[in-house]
């Protein structure tokens, strides 16, 4: 009963949500000629009885199913490599699914709030668990796309790839980081461009397999997976962090933001870069190369632990509340990271890793359903389907 009352949103965020106005800027060629005029042609084939939060938990939910098909599959992204014939290739037909579940879930994604504004079913719930779910999302997506090329005589190792999926994350953060600090949520080129790159790929992938990527790309002499590995730092480091610091500056610069104080503006990312910096420690001092042995379970355990971390930012960021420094999933990492430097535990890191994942997944799995039953109880909506009028 104790946990079953266990309440999340104080007062203050509840009535912070009450004068939440959603604001968004998108300046994206693909969005504007491509994509939202598809979106909005296949709105309308929708049923008016269909909730908004249903369409975007199913597209979620298709990008877990891709995660789970891989694993598998593939579940120490060996799969792509000649050198380990333990682990046969991907079924074609894998990669087709994956492609398809990938192209519906951003259709999905992207008319979940054309279907509230249809249905006139728009609310501050809505955005949150769209932008909550999407926080998760950021580790699924790059890590399915890992087993297009895995690792091995043509791949990429573990580590620079969970290096790869913490660029995705945090550039994701820097989005709400950005939205905390000037109230509008700039909306980066690299959504549309990267979920229609991965479902081309994936459908790519389908009719040629794994062999079709093992080639080097003429010029630069480099592997298609390390091409692709520096074509997401370039995403990184050139359409998302110089746009985000640009337009922080502006809302300073303008005074149209919160005008908050260095310290004040800097309290959300912290909790971030600590999470990163920790699982990365704990990477490179690992006493049984624990990425090595564990790589989807160090993915997942990190991603959920920054998605926890990024939804709490999400609604400081539109309930117009302090965002908390720190984070209670870390103090345990912390100690854990500890006992790897100082005692090197070795073997043992493989049950510290399973249970730090089953805690953290569980805490935030509950953290959501409950988050979500309270704004639907204060807003008196359904999260699911949508409440006739008596």
């Amino acid at each position: 009963m104790g946990m079953a009352k266990f309440t999340y949103l104080s007062e203050e965020v509840l009535k912070g949500f009450d004068n939440y106005k959603y604001s968004s800027v998108d300046t994206s060629p693909i969005s504007k000629y491509v994509t939202h005029p598809f979106w909005n042609w296949v709105v309308e084939f929708y049923p008016r009885w269909i909730a908004p939060n249903l369409l975007t938990l199913t597209g979620f939910l298709q990008l877990v199913a891709n995660f789970f098909l891989l694993t598998y599959y593939d579940c120490s992204f060996y799969a792509a490599s000649k050198d380990h014939p333990e682990s046969p290739p991907v079924p074609n037909w894998v990669w087709l699914v994956c492609g398809l579940n990938m192209f519906i879930s951003h259709t999905l994604d992207g008319t979940d709030g054309k279907q509230a504004r249809r249905t006139k079913t728009s609310s501050p719930l809505g955005e949150l668990f769209d932008h909550g779910l999407d926080s998760w999302v950021t580790l699924f997506m790059p890590v399915a796309m890992y087993s297009v090329y895995g690792r091995g005589e043509s791949g990429v190792n573990v580590f620079r790839v969970f290096l790869i999926t913490v660029g995705v994350q945090f550039c994701f953060m820097l989005s709400h980081w950005e939205k905390y600090i000037t109230n509008v949520l700039f909306l980066p080129w690299g959504y549309d461009l990267s979920q229609l790159g991965l479902t081309f790929i994936y459908l790519l992938t389908s009719m040629g397999g794994h062999d079709m990527w093992k080639f080097k790309v003429p010029i630069v002499d480099m592997f298609m997976s390390e091409v692709f590995e520096i074509i997401c730092y370039v995403g990184f480091f050139g359409l998302t962090m110089p746009f985000t610091l640009w337009n922080i500056y502006e809302s300073y610069k303008n005074k149209t933001g919160k005008m908050l104080s260095l310290w004040e503006a800097m309290r959300p990312v912290i909790a971030t870069i600590s999470l990163f910096s920790l699982m990365i420690i704990w990477a490179k001092y690992s006493s049984c190369d624990i990425i090595e042995l564990y790589p989807r379970l160090f993915y997942l355990t990190t991603g959920t632990v920054f998605s926890n971390i990024t939804c709490r930012l999400i609604i400081a960021q539109m309930s117009n509340t302090r965002c908390e420094v720190f984070h209670w999933m870390l103090i345990p990492l912390c100690c854990i990271v500890a006992v790897v430097i100082l005692m090197a535990p070795g073997n043992l890191e493989i049950y510290i890793l399973w249970c730090y994942a089953l805690i953290v997944i569980s805490a935030h799995v509950h953290f959501g359903c409950g988050v979500v039953r309270e704004m639907c109880e204060h807003f008196k909506i359904n999260a699911l389907t949508i409440k006739h009028a008596d």
